[in-house]
């Protein structure tokens, strides 16, 4: 919901964070949520609802979180990963950050932890008054490289630093 609101309704917001979100409508062809009819009957309404296909229209900041090891079929971490490859790619200042061990919904308190800080530095960063300076921030662009193939980790300890995605993936394995 918050990416399709990005899209679809920038004017009325300064940025959004999304949480264990499912992107791609297309890759749940069987329904989703309310919506029975298969991607085949429906089409155009797994189109719409997915803000992949409207990736080119976010411009807002977006902060996504997720579970590494998410459960649920219908936001598996593929939907994240090549989300914030689109969004990338349409020079969206975006940011996305893997949980490791969690699932859809997270429990570990670090990783409660860590999704707070990140929403209160993300806040602070694009959702304070004067807001309107954020788009035109001067190190906007170096967030956008900062953050193009980084993620932080709920490690805990110290100020959590990017890391390497590759490298996170390894050390997980």
């Amino acid at each position: 919901m918050t990416a399709n609101l990005l899209a679809h309704t920038p004017h009325l917001f300064s940025c959004g964070i999304a949480r264990s979100g499912a992107y791609n409508r297309t890759l749940t062809p069987f329904g989703f949520q309310n919506e029975d009819r298969t991607l085949w009957e429906a089409t155009n309404v797994y189109v719409e609802m997915s803000p992949f296909m409207s990736a080119d229209k976010i411009k807002k900041p977006i902060l996504l979180i997720r579970g590494e090891e998410d459960n649920n079929p219908g936001t598996l971490t593929m939907q994240s990963d090549r989300f914030f490859n689109a969004l990338k790619g349409h020079g969206a200042l975006c940011r996305l950050v893997i949980l490791p061990h969690e699932s859809h919904g997270y429990s570990a308190r670090e990783s409660i932890m860590h999704v707070l800080w990140e929403t209160d530095r993300w806040l602070q960063k694009y959702c304070v008054p004067n807001t309107s300076d954020a788009d035109s921030s001067p190190d906007q662009s170096k967030e956008i490289s900062d953050s193009a193939d980084r993620v932080a980790t709920a490690t805990g300890g110290g100020n959590p630093e990017f890391e390497d995605h590759s490298k996170l993936r390894r050390s997980l394995l």
